[in-house]
């Protein structure tokens, strides 16, 4: 997939990752997004790890759990990382 194409995966896995994540998040919307965006890039290249599949290649299901799972786990390291500690 083109850089373009992992932008407009990462939107939508951020968006995803977003309802599936409980709780209040740090980051409002734009936050999410942009984390979400670095998911896809994450689980793209994990992807392409596990299975030899090019980071490049065409959009497939497999492609997206990754990229959702890759949101979901940054938004974890986020929300653990901001978190106040009382």
């Amino acid at each position: 997939m083109s850089i373009l194409s992992w932008i407009l995966f990462g939107l939508i896995a951020g968006a995803i990752a977003k309802a599936l994540h409980p709780g209040k998040d740090p980051g409002g919307w734009i936050v999410t997004i942009l984390i979400g965006i670095a998911g896809a890039f994450v689980g793209g290249w994990i992807n392409s790890l596990l299975t030899d599949t090019p980071i490049t290649s065409n959009w497939s299901l497999r492609g997206f759990l990754f990229a959702v799972g890759g949101a979901v786990i940054l938004l974890w390291i986020y929300a653990m990382a901001t978190r106040r500690r009382s």
